[in-house]
């Protein structure tokens, strides 16, 4: 018969070959993405470079910083795509601990929430960036250079794909939050004002000091709680108790021969 320790050992030597294939497998990604490195790094930067000025261009103030960033976005991209294969290998260690009800409402949690992450991405990039920076660039002074270290702009980037992936997981939250039982539904409702005056305040401080991104940001967080709210009350269904019938205390002990 095994111990305890014996079965905690165990659990922490498949955690470690786990996470070993999940490395492996995003530095295989990167290897294979490290000749295009700044290609990936130019893509990135693409909404930035079509809104500066004709003969506009990034600037890079840190000796290896040319070298480094294009590396780091690389290594970024190859998460990404490795993400599907880290999330398997999370999926199997925890998988055997979990109950079948559960299994079955994790694993459909678990993909729309990285598919809502990429979402909240492509808006950014698509959407978010091209509307700051076309901004930014309207406000610019008159003589001066707007132009930005490539550092400083990966740095922008991943706070803001950042945000709005965060962002577009309300309603995986929300459903969790009932699914667990640790809010009604009810209270969900009563909280909307302070949600809306919350969006507001995160758009704020995780967006550049303009209105319309300002928007771009606070008005998806307003709209995906609400869709969240609506997929808990049409996943929820009411429990069946599944509590032993027990008879009264009065009858408790009682044989026939005692009864009148």
């Amino acid at each position: 018969m095994n111990s305890p320790n014996d079965s905690f050992l165990s659990h922490l030597f498949e955690l470690r070959d786990r996470l070993i294939r999940a490395l492996l497998a995003i530095g295989l990604v990167f290897i294979c993405l490290f000749p295009w490195a700044k290609e990936l790094y130019a893509m990135l930067a693409q909404p930035l470079l079509a809104t500066l000025p004709k003969g506009g261009q990034m600037i890079a103030t840190d000796v290896v910083g040319v070298f480094l960033v294009p590396m780091k976005v690389a290594l970024m991209v190859a998460f990404l795509v490795a993400l599907p294969y880290v999330l398997y290998q999370i999926w199997a260690f925890v998988a055997p601990g979990l109950y079948a009800h559960e299994k079955r409402l994790a694993m459909p949690l678990v993909t729309s929430s990285v598919i809502l992450f990429f979402i909240g991405m492509s808006f950014a990039y698509f959407l978010v960036f091209p509307t700051v920076f076309g901004f930014m660039s309207n406000v610019a002074p008159e003589g001066v250079a707007w132009m930005t270290d490539i550092e400083k702009y990966l740095s922008f980037v991943m706070s803001t794909f950042l945000a709005f992936g965060v962002t577009f997981e309300v309603p995986v939250i929300v459903i969790v939050l009932v699914k667990m039982h640790v809010v009604e539904l009810t209270t969900l409702r009563e909280w909307r004002p302070y949600v809306i005056v919350g969006a507001f305040v995160v758009g704020a401080i995780f967006t550049p000091p303009d209105v319309v991104s300002q928007l771009m940001l606070a008005i998806p967080l307003c709209l995906l709680y609400e869709l969240g709210m609506l997929m808990a009350r049409l996943i929820s269904s009411p429990e069946v108790s599944e509590a032993p019938e027990t008879k009264p205390v009065a009858d408790i002990g009682m044989h026939d021969s005692d009864r009148v």
